[in-house]
């Protein structure tokens, strides 16, 4: 079932979960996490893609066993770094015949060991040309894109970033799913800004939890996300006083915090990066379901 839907659904589940294809000899262990989280019910789940396509096959391959053995409504990613119309559609087939009718389109980000994006020399430059092709070959697929609260980091302005949504959704984008962002404010002015302009399908928040200090930082600097000067001193001093485990007890309180406020709030729902942690994800959830 498409996504769009689902979330039409009036009793439906409102957490959606993502996970990111693990090393080979590690998928065994990643469908072991799958089997934990699926106490939480999700709605949908969805499986990243890796820069320059390096994770295609390990996403088929996971999105299909996602639909077909834990019968979890899947989403492919798919991104436009070095994609080519033969290869798009023979990854988009192969989706059709696994049962799976959902996909996140993507520009993507460069290939490992590159700083910038180098456009398809078939004409798959920005998210937009990957959603018109599968809008045009594949009318039945869901499509969902990406939205970018604080702005995509190589946008000229929030504005321009905005117009971009509402040209990826005007193209047949049916959803869309946003960056990290630790800040709800962040996410309901930009849901208001988009319905200003006429945006109308559903924006997800999406939430990430911090489990290490390092990375989160790392993460954010690359994405252009900012950490609220109060928090980024919590996990400072959570880090101080007692490593990791205290910064992950800090950043899970936080997620569930915004979760629980994004839902009482009426967000459509809440696209959950697991960071494929169940025991994490699980501690959040239990946390959102108290009070």
């Amino acid at each position: 079932m498409k996504i769009s839907d689902l979330l039409q659904k009036t009793t439906r589940s409102r957490i959606s979960l993502e996970f990111f294809p693990p090393k080979e000899q590690s998928l065994s262990k990643f469908f072991d996490t799958v089997e934990e989280l699926r106490a939480i019910d999700p709605l949908f789940v969805s499986v990243t893609y890796g820069a320059g396509g390096s994770t295609q096959a390990a996403t088929l391959e996971i999105v299909t066993r996602l639909k077909r053995e834990y019968a979890l409504e899947s989403m492919a990613h798919l991104t436009c770094v070095g994609a080519s119309a033969a290869g798009l559609k023979a990854f988009l087939d192969d989706l059709v015949r696994a049962d799976v009718h959902n996909v996140m389109a993507l520009r993507g980000d460069p290939p490992k060991g590159e700083t910038t994006f180098t456009p398809s020399d078939e004409g798959f430059n920005h998210a937009c040309d990957l959603v018109s092709f599968i809008r045009k070959g594949y009318p039945d697929m869901g499509i969902g894109v990406a939205g970018y609260p604080e702005g995509h980091p190589e946008a000229v302005s929030l504005e321009q970033d905005l117009r971009f949504l509402k040209h990826k959704l005007d193209l047949g984008g049916e959803f869309a799913v946003t960056q990290l962002f630790f800040d709800n404010q962040l996410y309901w002015d930009f849901v208001a800004r988009a319905k200003s302009i006429g945006v109308a399908q559903p924006v997800l928040p999406g939430i990430m939890p911090v489990f290490s200090l390092k990375f989160i930082q790392r993460i954010t600097s690359m994405c252009g996300a900012s950490l609220p000067g109060p928090f980024l001193a919590q996990l400072e001093r959570a880090h101080e006083q007692g490593g990791d485990e205290a910064v992950q007890d800090v950043g899970l309180a936080h997620a569930a915090g915004q979760i629980r406020d994004l839902l009482d709030k009426g967000a459509p729902g809440v696209h959950l990066y697991t960071m494929n942690r169940a025991d994490g994800c699980l501690r959040i959830m239990e946390q959102v379901g108290k009070d």
